[in-house]
């Protein structure tokens, strides 16, 4: 027998233990409350584990079947998943009735599931033919917000963008991985000599292509054609896909710096229209989920220190190009793990609980 429910669309969260799962949970408890029952799912091992949601200690539960008990219309399980993982078990949800909303990239380019950041596309959520809704990746996800409100106003031709990506958007294990490259590199006077730094942190360089310690790393996913990454090709089909913009002409730099939490991008975008610069920055202050920081003069701009632990993409460098008067360029940060991917993932799973209000 199926325990009582509570009022409210029931919720699961499948891979609540991971770095981003933790976060999650932060979130549900900050957030007005709009679910009955939370579940917590994760692999076998991770089975027994109680963790807190909503003030309260809930036992995570294995990932099977019967975990899924009791779920249908109206319900919502976020999946915060490999792909792999995602595309083995959304049917499975699905196939009880149950929206499905997954932050991986199985179903980021199927063109029956949507790719929703709510400031932008929102409403794009009601029409899911496979009972599915996508996050994009937390790059795409850091910008997205301010290129939209720019792109309503001016309309966007061209973009071209660099990230300087953190460490936990690997996960724990990238996060594990910085922690410890830095302490083997701390108080040194490594980095001045070619290889030193690559000697002091050994092969073992975790999720990363090379050391981060002291470094940057120019590469982000897997190698595509052309010498592309993964991680490149994907931001530019999810920005194109977010935006309703199929041909767009879009550039994209991955990279990896050492920095924790705290996704960062350099922003080249330009319009069909003539830009004003001092017009932008009253659209980027009006635009939800952006907080504009714009005042170099006084040493003031976002930085990924500044934004780790917010929800907003902080925005700041706006100014026009020098060389074409439709081009604006900027700078934009935002914590990958929370906008970037559990912040996204429960505004998505709330427009869906309000269908069902």
């Amino acid at each position: 027998m199926t325990a009582p429910r509570s009022p409210g669309p029931a919720l699961a969260v499948v891979g609540a233990t991971g770095a981003v799962g933790s976060v999650l949970l932060q979130i549900l408890s900050q957030r007005a409350d709009v679910w009955g029952d939370i579940r917590l799912i994760a692999s076998p091992r991770s089975a027994g584990r109680v963790l807190a949601v909503r003030g309260e200690e809930t036992e995570v539960l294995a990932l099977t079947e019967d975990a899924f008990d009791g779920f249908g219309v109206g319900d919502v399980v976020l999946f915060l998943t490999p792909a792999e993982v995602s595309a083995r078990w959304a049917p499975v949800v699905t196939a009880r009735g149950a929206v499905v909303v997954d932050q991986s990239a199985a179903f980021r380019e199927d063109p029956e599931v949507p790719l929703v950041v709510p400031e932008v596309n929102g409403h794009a959520v009601r029409i899911r033919p496979r009972g599915i809704v996508a996050g994009p990746d937390c790059v795409t996800a850091a910008m997205i917000a301010a290129l939209g409100a720019l792109h309503a106003e001016y309309a966007l031709a061209d973009l071209a963008v660099s990230s300087y990506q953190a460490a936990s958007a690997a996960g724990r294990a990238g996060s594990e991985a910085l922690r410890r490259q830095l302490s083997l590199v701390a108080g040194s006077a490594l980095g001045e000599q070619t290889g030193d730094v690559r000697r002091a942190v050994g092969e073992d360089t975790g999720p990363f292509a090379a050391p981060l310690a002291l470094n940057v790393v120019p590469w982000s996913g897997e190698l595509r054609e052309g010498g592309w990454s993964s991680h490149e090709l994907a931001v530019r089909a999810e920005t194109r896909r977010i935006l309703g913009l199929e041909t767009l002409p879009i550039a994209v730099t991955c990279v990896q710096v050492p920095v924790v939490t705290g996704h960062s991008l350099t922003v080249r975008a330009r319009f069909e229209r003539e830009v004003d610069a001092g017009h932008a920055r009253e659209i980027l202050e009006a635009a939800p989920g952006v907080v504009l920081v714009d005042d170099p003069e006084a040493g003031e701009f976002p930085t990924p220190a500044d934004a780790a632990g917010t929800d907003p993409a902080w925005v700041g460098r706006v100014r026009a190009s020098l060389d074409d008067p439709r081009s604006l360029e900027f700078f934009v940060c935002a914590d990958n793990l929370r906008k970037g991917a559990a912040l996204n993932a429960t505004q998505i799973s709330e427009l869906i609980a309000g269908e069902f209000a």
